[in-house]
């Protein structure tokens, strides 16, 4: 079978069709798809050595007979060791297979054979343990820079290097070359061709970082000229002016002083609420920094014009949390709040649309449930939409297409995940972004520590103490169930709410909380806690995003090495919410010097951009690009933490192509915008 790029997985042979399934979830649907699945890593299997010039403690290929038969024993239940002894012209090798009873079957005495793996020992005694092992002479995986791929459960590695080889081989040459031979010219680019051999199995070191520049150069280019053309359709689009009404009314509502940073917030919301075309800001800032009443302001200022505004929440909790808030601040100055969920019964349901559609209605607060084909607006002028990276693309474009069908409302979108500084120039760059980096006064930090197995005592008369004087504790886990991971070490939600709710804490109110709990009864746990009735809540990450208990005054988070920084540090947000001193407690037994320094960073600052900038330069930009979370497209190769100065380029590059060339015209540019589409259709449908 000749394979062509449109060939489908399902079609090649040997791919049944589960596997196929398991393909699909990895988006790779075609041989196109697995070009352009870019490996994750590479492991350097070049180096080869004798048995007796091996270094220890490192990966290398060895050459070698096998010098006897396979030895098969069982260790434990569950547990298989195979042992074979292989030798080389100077020397000989112990090598060990764990759960591979069947590695006797491709061994055969007398035959050489490469191992890849690290060398052990000591003096002349040497071993080897679950090597990669291949005939000598008809290897595939040794003896090259082997690419590591993001799997899925039913794919592995060697699979899926396999396939992504032939069709590197066979298919490189009829990528489209979307890239002009000037601007290739300009930055040293190597060819698309070129790329897409050496990105999966590169013929040397130097060919990779050819390959890997060009892949990210075109993957950056193309989100850079694919934004600007979002803003510049965006900047087209019609709007509503809402001009200042009662300005004054507003700020001498409010039960607080605003900061300078939320001021100044106001004061860039108000200058885009003001202008005709449609305003698209994100309001971006730490847990805790007030964007709530900003918020609020924008949601004034459309009523004070006659315009209704609708706040979009990820969740009922949250939600609700947000109503009794914005009502709060709102209703006093003459401002109509309403609240819009699924769980709520179908009458008032029913009595909240209607009053809409009557435009009784000044503010509608609510969940997914705002963007049901039953919602009508009388006259929709703004929308917010709140922890944005919780929505899809279509849940946030259904809400504003309610507005009137020649103009469009204002967008406001808040998040409270910072954003390191170096990825918002570009991930945010079809947006405004407006940047709360202080904290309300009187707000106190969090007091976080980063201690050990053997502080857990303490810790547990710590929550038994704070308990008993009335006050709440947040426990986090990294697992749902047991099972889940091979490592006995690692907390258990489910097994260790019962361990606490059992023997630890009998006397205490004990409730679990995970992501597999249907949304009704997640919901109800979460009341329970936020009135006070749950003392101690044992939870995964489930509550990163939620909502505000100002009595909760300590988050203990286990195995927290599990966890990015910026992840620890929505955690900790989640405490410190009232007047009382409040605590984060890292538990980690994990002996990775690099894993505890890295947690260290949050017992040093509370500062989310500071740690937001670490956990870039430490893990890499991760999902911060995935489509389903942001509404653009996976950047699927760029690292943006080591890849700056590339970017820079790119950007550089896509503004002198779009302004020498308004929407990329022309016949040379026709590759590179459709390109440009393909990449950005699953985020706003067409940049036309």
């Amino acid at each position: 079978m000749v394979w062509t790029l449109d060939t489908a997985i399902a079609e090649i042979s040997g791919i049944g069709e589960q596997k196929a399934k398991a393909f699909s979830r990895l988006e790779i649907h075609t041989v196109g798809d697995l070009l352009r699945h870019f490996p994750r890593g590479y492991e350097d299997r070049t180096r080869w050595y004798g048995i007796a010039d091996a270094p220890f403690g490192e990966a290398v290929c060895v050459t070698a007979m096998v010098a006897g038969p396979v030895r098969v024993s069982q260790i434990r239940k569950g547990l298989k060791l195979s042992k074979v002894l292989v030798a080389d012209s100077r020397g000989s090798m112990d090598v060990t297979f764990f759960n591979r009873p069947y590695i006797g079957q491709s061994l055969h005495v007398g035959e050489e054979y490469v191992f890849f793996g690290v060398v052990e020992g000591t003096g002349l005694r040497r071993s080897m343990t679950n090597p990669v092992v291949e005939p000598a002479g008809k290897a595939r995986f040794t003896g090259c820079i082997m690419p590591i791929y993001h799997l899925t459960a039913g794919i592995s590695n060697n699979l899926l290097a396999g396939l992504a080889r032939n069709a590197a081989q066979w298919c490189a040459q009829a990528v489209e070359e979307c890239l002009p031979a000037a601007l290739r010219e300009e930055y040293g680019l190597a060819d698309v061709a070129f790329a897409m051999r050496n990105i999966h199995f590169p013929e040397n070191w130097e060919a990779l970082e050819l390959a890997r520049r060009r892949v990210l150069f075109e993957e950056l280019l193309c989100f850079s000229c694919g934004l600007a053309l979002l803003r510049e359709r965006r900047r087209d689009a019609q709007g509503y002016a809402l001009v200042a009404v009662e300005e004054e009314a507003f700020f001498a509502g409010l039960p607080f002083t605003l900061t300078d940073t939320q001021r100044h917030a106001v004061t860039e919301l108000g200058r885009d609420l003001g202008d005709a075309h449609p305003m698209n800001r994100l309001l971006q800032g730490d847990v805790g920094s007030g964007k709530t009443v900003v918020a609020a302001y924008g949601l004034y200022r459309a009523a004070k014009n006659g315009f209704q505004s609708a706040l979009m929440a990820p969740t009922e909790i949250l939600a609700a949390q947000h109503f009794r808030t914005i009502s709060a601040l709102l209703s006093p100055m003459g401002i109509r709040v309403g609240l819009l969920t699924a769980s709520m019964k179908a009458a008032e349901k029913r009595a909240v649309r209607a009053a809409l559609v009557e435009g009784e209605v000044d503010v509608i607060v609510g969940t997914h449930a705002l963007i049901s084909w039953q919602v009508a607006f009388s006259r929709l002028g703004l929308v917010v939409a709140d922890e944005q990276h919780r929505f899809g693309v279509e849940q946030r474009a259904a809400l504003v297409g309610k507005g009137e069908e020649q103009r469009r409302p204002h967008v406001l979108v808040m998040s409270a995940t910072p954003i390191p500084r170096t990825l918002s120039l570009i991930l945010y760059r079809d947006l405004d972004v407006t940047v709360l980096d202080g904290m309300p006064p009187g707000r106190k930090p969090v007091k976080t520590y980063l201690v050990g197995e053997e502080m857990r005592a303490r810790i547990y008369r710590f929550i038994h103490r704070l308990t008993g004087e009335g006050r709440q504790a947040y426990i986090v886990c990294p697992m749902i169930e047991e099972g889940e991971e091979a490592t006995a070490s690692l907390k258990s939600v489910t097994a260790y709410e019962r361990e606490l709710r059992t023997h630890l804490f009998p006397d205490r109110s004990v409730a679990l909380l995970h992501g597999k709990m249907k949304p009704q009864v997640r919901q109800g746990v979460m009341e329970k806690f936020a009135s006070g009735e749950t003392q101690i809540l044992v939870s995964t990450t489930v509550i990163e995003v939620g909502v505000d208990v100002p009595n909760a005054v300590l988050m203990v988070v286990e195995n927290a090495e599990r966890f990015g920084l910026s992840q620890l540090h929505q955690l900790r947000g989640r405490v410190g919410r009232g007047d009382d001193t409040s605590y984060c407690i890292l538990m980690s037994d994990s002996r990775n010097s690099e894993s505890l320094e890295r947690l260290k960073v949050l017992v040093r600052t509370g500062d989310g951009f500071e740690i937001a900038e670490e956990d870039l330069r430490q893990r890499g930009p991760g999902d911060v690009f995935g489509s389903r979370q942001h509404g653009l497209p996976l950047v699927k190769a760029a690292d943006l933490a080591g890849d700056v100065r590339l970017l820079k380029q790119a950007q550089g590059a896509a503004e002198q192509l779009i302004a020498a060339r308004p929407g990329l015209e022309g016949a040379e540019l026709t590759p590179l915008r459709a390109r440009v589409d393909r990449m950005f259709v699953q985020a706003e449908g067409t940049l036309n």
